[in-house]
């Protein structure tokens, strides 16, 4: 996911997206640990999707309050 299609969402929509982001990655390590997992690359893309839809979400509200 680009940080343009994220910065295009609102607030509540961002928070939606890093909490579905989170669920994903958390099915994707139980996958890995039960060794189920085999294109273990998903793992880094969903946790940098992860931070880069937290960043947003931060920039996001940051800009909100002032």
């Amino acid at each position: 996911m680009k940080a343009s299609e994220l910065r295009a969402k609102d607030v509540a929509a961002l928070e939606q997206e890093v909490k579905d982001l989170l669920r994903a990655h958390f099915g994707l390590r139980m996958q890995k640990g039960t060794q189920q997992l085999t294109n273990t690359s998903t793992l880094r893309k969903t946790r940098r999707d992860i931070a880069r839809a937290k960043t947003v979400l931060a920039e996001k509200k940051k800009g909100a309050s002032q």
